[in-house]
């Protein structure tokens, strides 16, 4: 299994704010059922302050109360932010869907980077951000 690696380029304080002020639909790729994962934990504290939260995860048909879809393409609207909640191997997949379904972010969650596949989505006008938690930089930055 691939190693996490350190993002060559990481966003600003100001670039993630930005993107978190004009979100508002987020799929959760990789959430859980399960209340006590982080990936759970996130949504719910997302969906809680105003952002339209989709679960994308095979594994289920509802998270939280939503549908959930079995991957990117199946999600019938638009994305603002693909939040990466998977092995540091499935993410260049998830960059091919999120490019495909021509989401505006995508984000690897805490823990998470993937140079290469960053590099691809900036190439086809995506912002990234890499190794950060939506969650905790909300809580920051959004006060």
């Amino acid at each position: 299994m691939p190693e996490c690696q350190i993002p060559e380029q990481g966003a600003t304080h100001e670039q993630v704010a930005e993107i978190l002020r004009r979100s508002r639909t987020i799929a959760v790729v990789g959430i859980s059922h399960k209340e006590d994962r982080d990936s759970n934990k996130v949504a719910r504290y997302l969906k809680e302050h105003g952002y339209r939260v989709i679960p994308v995860n095979p594994k289920y048909k509802e998270v939280m109360g939503e549908p959930c879809y079995p991957n990117l393409e199946a999600v019938p609207e638009h994305i603002d932010v693909v939040d990466i909640f998977r092995n540091v191997d499935a993410i260049p997949r998830i960059v091919d869907e999120a490019i495909e379904v021509k989401a505006d972010c995508v984000w690897m969650q805490l823990g998470l980077a993937h140079d290469e596949a960053a590099e691809k989505a900036r190439k086809a006008g995506l912002n990234v951000i890499m190794n950060k938690c939506m969650k905790i930089e909300h809580a920051c930055l959004m006060k």
